[in-house]
């Protein structure tokens, strides 16, 4: 038969249309079908009718725009909800509306998208257009950011008619939730648990369901799981991720550099958990760096274990770095490495990158060498050892190796204490809590951490080391992960100049500041009620540092180049600098690989918001652990200073613990209170009683929530009258007002209205 004798084109089967729908990537229309399979004319009633057949039978289903798919296929634009990021760093998600029969849960793979900006976290809704790949599988295409879906909150239970009632453990959250019976799922009065909102009346408690258990409030680790919930750590390792730790086998000397005759030793804290740097010095012997150094670091080598795209590597990415809380450490990687393999314990054969210094009897940098070596550390040392056998009270352990170990260790310091100097790095002068658990995990104490020679020495060794890491990439044209901080933005330079000058200092006018201008200031108000809020604000100041491959200098070190080397263990930097060293310096296996060298500025971002989420989970836990501390001692007088200035009140810092808390303005002496924020100051408008930033007070504790780890305080003695200020403040107040928020005194009484 000839082309136009070709008779008309059949009906297609039930099949074939159910293959056509299923193999589309994205639902179809009655359009898309008719073209495929050539319907024209009278067929199209016939085609028509089929059509509803197969979705009366339950075999498509017609979505909106009438386009077809398999049953429960998604629309091809649709409003889904991040979930998670899986170990690749891939962002996972669900559509936001189910069919409450279905059984299988769509699971959707979020392509990156320029056109949002910042990448959708988890939580975040996102209208999207989604191509099917695979059974139930699908990816999307991001078209915006919508707002965010209804939000998680973890909270304590307490007994309730017909349920429960849950108290936020955020102290932003100032709502109840009443949780029916029906969706407790198990949990009891008196644990946390994550749960979420539901919708309801407008008027009255918000109702929520139960989510999951976290654990019981009562426990001594509450705590930290609540940080670790609330910031949404991983917290836990995958069955994968710990089947690859089982086969490791400690590293044997092959090819690598023999470091078993130096007595490298350790020197960490005395609660300290792993052990990844170890330090050795000797004079140096070359005639032409008199009164120079030779200095050894050498640090655990993860990179032999922790191979790139291996489920441990995706699992140490997705971490950042661990966490350490009073009561435990959330690692970065599993025990195995951080407590075993790669800790430098004593006496037993360790892995190693190390790196050679030279350095002149002032300090500076003058060459350096990379190798990876087999090491044996000759002891385990904590800093308060180390410094009473340099101050002349060594204890057997310490005694022989005063002068072969120690003095030249501090010899080495003394030099780079020099260059410090020299460069003038910024002296902030900030004390950091401890806190002191008894075996049960209660608190015994909230100390300052000791700030000795000792912990200064190792400080300075391993800022060389990085600093090494960064010239020798350098060098080698090498990717290079920097540790960088920025001088701090002209608007913050402004702002902190304004603060300086209402408590009499100036800082110099001018593009370029230097951390030896701070420094300046710190020696003006030394020894002064002025220092430590001083200190305070310069901090408050300063950008954040952050990891890039960008370099941007460390304005804080004054330092030109920076990068973190010394720490593998808990840090996915320091890895990555490894792994681009033993490239460069083609050590071996392990070394940096072009994929994820192309992806430095993302992984960059990254593990900077990671260490951000750790900084501060770890300070929440601490204000917990202080505010437990304390809630026995409700009515107790304590000595503080004003370290926050608001419109609504006062913050304070007591001076025997650090622990923070407020005043709100409404418990200050009755007046009317302007908020100066020039000055820093509250203000009364009718008296002129005046508080200001950096004020010591005494104030009594009013309130000790340990749900939300907040604090109140009631002012007892502080503050000053100024006439002046209270001329100022009249006229920074509201046209027709005499101020802002009013304080209470018990001896105000109300007026009664006139009839």
């Amino acid at each position: 038969m000839s082309k136009k004798e070709k008779g008309p084109v059949p009906l297609p089967t039930k099949e074939q249309v159910l293959e056509f729908i299923n193999n589309s990537p994205t639902p179809v229309g009655k359009r898309e079908l008719t073209r495929a399979f050539q319907i024209k004319g009278a067929m199209r009633n016939d085609f028509r009718a089929l059509l509803k057949q197969l979705q009366d039978d339950g075999l498509i289903d017609r979505g909106r725009g009438r386009k077809m798919g398999m049953p429960g296929a998604l629309p091809e634009v649709g409003i889904i909800e991040i979930t998670e990021i899986d170990l690749d760093g891939e962002l996972i998600a669900r559509p936001v509306k189910l069919d409450p029969d279905e059984k299988s849960i769509p699971r959707i793979l979020v392509l990156p998208s320029r056109r949002m900006g910042a990448a959708p976290k988890v939580g975040d809704r996102v209208l999207a257009r989604l191509r099917r790949i695979g059974e139930n599988e699908y990816e999307a295409q991001p078209i915006r950011l919508l707002k965010p879906g209804a939000q998680k909150i973890l909270g304590m239970l307490e007994q309730s008619r017909h349920g429960c009632i849950l108290h936020p453990t955020d102290r932003r959250n100032s709502k109840e939730y009443f949780l029916p019976e029906q969706d407790l799922k198990g949990c009891k009065p008196g644990d946390l648990a994550l749960a979420e909102p539901v919708a309801g009346k407008a008027l009255g408690i918000q109702a929520a369901r139960v989510v999951d258990r976290v654990g019981a409030f009562s426990d001594p680790k509450a705590f930290s799981l609540i940080a670790i919930y609330s910031q949404g750590i991983p917290h836990e390792f995958s069955e994968k991720v710990l089947k690859e730790t089982d086969g490791l086998k400690a590293a044997e000397l092959g090819k690598r550099t023999d470091l078993r005759d130096v007595p490298l030793v350790t020197i960490d804290g005395a609660d300290a958990r792993d052990f990844d740097d170890a330090v050795w010095a000797e004079p140096d012997d070359d005639p032409k760096n008199e009164g120079g150094w030779h200095l050894l670091v050498a640090i655990a080598d993860v990179s032999h274990y922790v191979t790139t795209d291996s489920a441990l590597d995706k699992s140490a990415l997705e971490r950042g770095n661990s966490v350490y809380f009073p009561d435990r450490v959330v690692p970065m990687l599993p025990e195995r490495l951080s407590n075993d393999l790669c800790s430098l314990r004593p006496n037993e054969d360790r892995a190693c990158l190390a790196v050679h210094m030279w350095i002149s009897s002032d300090g500076r940098l003058l060459r350096h060498k990379f190798i990876r070596g087999l090491m044996r550390s000759a002891a385990r040392l904590t800093y308060e050892q180390v410094q009473k056998a340099q101050d002349g009270y060594a204890d057997d352990e310490t005694a022989h190796l005063l002068d072969p170990i120690i003095k030249p260790l501090y010899g080495a310091y003394k030099a780079l204490a020099r260059n410090r100097a020299l460069r003038g790095t910024l002296e902030l002068d900030i004390p950091e809590r401890k806190v002191l658990l008894s075996d049960d995990d209660k608190v015994e104490a909230i100390v300052a951490r000791d700030r000795l020679d000792s912990h200064k020495l190792i400080e300075e060794f391993m800022i060389t080391a990085n600093v090494a890491a960064a010239e020798a990439l350098e060098a080698k044209k090498m990717p290079v992960m920097y540790r960088i901080h920025e001088s701090p933005s002209l608007d913050k330079l402004e702002a902190l100049r304004e603060s300086l000058a209402g408590m009499g200092l100036k800082l110099p006018k001018g593009n370029v500041i230097e951390p030896q201008h701070f420094n300046g200031l710190f020696k003006q108000v030394a020894g002064t009620e002025k220092s430590h809020i001083v200190s305070e604000i310069v901090l408050r100041s300063q950008a954040q540092a952050v990891y890039s491959p960008e370099n941007a200098g460390h304005f804080g070190l004054a330092l030109q180049r920076y990068a973190h080397f010394t720490s593998p263990i808990r840090r996915y930097a320091d890895l990555l600098v490894h792994r681009a060293l033993i490239r460069g310096y083609r050590l071996g296996d392990g070394g940096l690989k072009d994929e994820q060298a192309a992806t430095f500025s993302e992984i960059g971002e990254a593990i900077s918001l990671t260490e951000r989420r750790a900084s501060m989970a770890e300070r929440d836990v601490v204000d917990r652990y202080v505010t437990a501390y304390l809630a026995d001692r409700i009515g107790a007088e304590f000595r503080g200073r004003i370290n926050g200035v608001t419109h609504f009140g006062l913050f304070v810092t007591l001076d025997e613990t650090g622990a923070d808390g407020l005043i709100p303005v409404s418990s200050l002496p009755f007046d009317r209170y302007v908020h100066d924020e020039t000055a820093h100051a509250l203000i009364g408008t009718q008296t002129g009683l005046t508080y200001t930033l950096g004020e010591k007070v005494t104030v009594s504790l009013s309130e000790a929530d340990t749900v939300t780890g907040g604090m109140v305080f009631v002012m007892v003695e502080g503050g000053k009258i100024d006439t002046a200020a209270k001329k100022h403040a009249r006229r920074l107040s509201p046209k027709g007002k005499r101020g802002g928020p009013r304080g209470r005194n018990k001896s105000f009484k109300k007026k009664p209205k006139r009839r």
